[in-house]
């Protein structure tokens, strides 16, 4: 029998950089889905200090568990909110050419 144990992320999230990093991971894997981005957002919360994030974003503890849980849709303001109270940004790039050409982008003939 193999003996398994409970994996945490928010364990190995230690720095600045590794939350970052993971947040990116979780953008990139998301496909569209706002709740998995919240979880990752969660976890990081949790990585961090869910009090202590709950405090510098201005929600309380209880409604900051409830919008990360990851089975709720969170609104725009409460992820801005938690990003800035994380200590990251969130940034917008261009898609590549060979992206936006799928995406209705005009095509030169």
């Amino acid at each position: 029998m193999t003996l398994t144990s409970p994996y945490d992320v928010a364990e190995h999230l230690r720095t600045p950089e590794d939350m970052a990093a993971y947040l990116q991971a979780c953008m990139e894997e998301a496909d569209g889905d706002a709740t998995f981005i919240a979880k990752a957002l969660g976890d990081i919360a949790r990585a961090k200090g869910m009090s202590q994030v709950a405090c510098d974003a201005g929600l309380s503890r209880e409604s900051l568990y409830k919008a990360l849980s990851g089975e709720r849709n969170p609104t725009l303001d409460t992820v801005l909110k938690v990003v800035g109270a994380l200590g990251l940004k969130l940034r917008a790039e261009a898609e590549s050419d060979s992206g936006a050409a799928g995406q209705g982008a005009p095509v030169r003939r």
